[in-house]
């Protein structure tokens, strides 16, 4: 006979104290789309106790060790420096053991920022409406509406000549070219026929070709619109979607766009998740993007060392370096922090504040030739003196 949802729901809320609230919703979920019989429940609830038990951390395993032996032995197969993006082959991101360094170290910005955007449904299957959110995404300045420009000595001036195409192709009016120009040049005169722009000096003033050349190259490199930070955008075809990759970063702003998936967008920028979305956000960061980076060079890591890493550099609220100046530089042992780096600094600053060593870590009982209180360590066999007493009276 076949039980009822709610006979499985009351068996399930007993181990629901027992199992993760992950594995408590994965087997509700997938219970409730077959029958089964009460024998068949009990062998599947007991085969799933046995597999979770089984992969629990033993007491006293040192996973700090595992972890760091786990990440450390195969950055040592990695390539050097690899630099592609996902088969975009216009732009460049890095790879490979720089990438972890860049991760690990927890670099103010990484050397090739780059975001990948997903779109919301109405704009991701239509190439037209995701080309528009790619266009106001990507950065465009003057230059880049320009077909050519002129120098013209005798009248001051400095002559834009529009390109039409492009106007048209980024859907740029020419009286919004003119207003930015006019906000951007102080002291000049702005005008316009549709065709060009004219910048105007003091009239009958005779300007110095480098004075004319100044404010040319001042024009050029005027912002138009545009995501700051972003300086290319790509947009591909991947399955039934549209998405936008870009070289540059800046999640914050990019969230406020129409069309975009803030749920799936993302960004390679630690500190900037952290910024703009929080440190649990940044957590999954870490883990996501060193596990992207190990899967690209073809290389397995278990989920949980790069958890246990991504904790240990976000437990305080803030993203921390694996380093000196990081996790490795705050920890309490002053021969830890010695044996690290700068040793002869820590021991000096650690003699004159009268710092004590616990010598409860790993590294602080090696240097000083004790059993570690890990594993086997951790018992302590203690001999009754009472019964030991009683054994010389017989």
């Amino acid at each position: 006979m076949y039980l009822s949802q709610k006979k499985i729901d009351e068996r399930l809320m007993e181990l629901k104290e027992e199992i993760p609230m992950k594995m408590y919703n994965d087997l509700n979920r997938e219970l409730s789309k077959v029958k089964i019989t009460e024998e068949a429940l009990e062998n599947i609830l007991k085969d799933v106790l046995r597999r979770y038990r089984y992969a629990k951390v033993e007491p006293g395993e040192a996973v700090g060790i595992l972890a760091a032996q786990s990440m450390g032995e195969p950055s040592t197969q990695m390539t050097m420096r690899t630099f592609h993006y996902a088969g975009v082959a216009e732009l460049n991101v890095t790879l490979g053991l720089p990438r972890i360094i860049e991760i690990v170290d927890a670099r103010k910005q990484p050397s090739t920022p780059s975001m990948t955007i997903y779109l919301e449904e109405d704009y991701r299957n239509n190439p037209e409406m995701a080309k528009k959110v790619a266009s106001t995404i990507g950065n465009l300045y003057v230059s880049d509406l320009l077909e050519s420009d002129e120098l013209d000595y005798l009248g001051s001036k400095v002559i834009l000549y529009l390109d039409e195409y492009e106007l048209d192709k980024n859907e740029v009016e020419v009286d919004e070219i003119v207003s930015k120009v006019k906000s951007g040049i102080k002291g000049i005169d702005v005008e316009s026929d549709g065709k060009s722009v004219v910048l105007s000096l003091t009239k009958g003033k005779n300007t110095s070709r480098k004075e004319l050349k100044k404010i040319l190259t001042k024009a050029k490199i005027i912002y138009i619109r545009g995501v700051k930070g972003v300086t290319r955008v790509v947009m591909r075809k991947e399955g039934d979607e549209h998405v936008i990759y870009t070289e540059g970063s800046n999640l914050k702003d990019l969230l406020k766009i129409d069309g975009v998936d803030i749920t799936r967008t993302k960004t390679n920028d630690i500190l900037e998740v952290h910024r703009v979305l929080g440190i649990e956000a940044a957590r999954n960061a870490i883990i996501n993007e060193i596990q992207d980076t190990l899967n690209e060079q073809g290389l397995i890591v278990d989920i949980r060392h790069l958890m246990l890493i991504s904790d240990i550099m976000t437990v305080d609220g803030d993203v921390k370096a694996i380093g000196r100046h990081g996790v490795s530089g705050e920890k309490a042992s002053v021969l830890a922090r010695a044996a690290f780096e700068i040793t002869v600094d820590h021991l000096l600053d650690a003699g004159v504040k009268g710092e004590y060593d616990e010598l409860e870590g790993i590294v602080e009982n090696v240097i000083v030739g004790r059993p570690v209180k890990l594993g086997t360590g951790m018992v302590e066999v203690v001999m009754r003196r009472e019964l030991e007493e009683s054994k010389e009276a017989i």
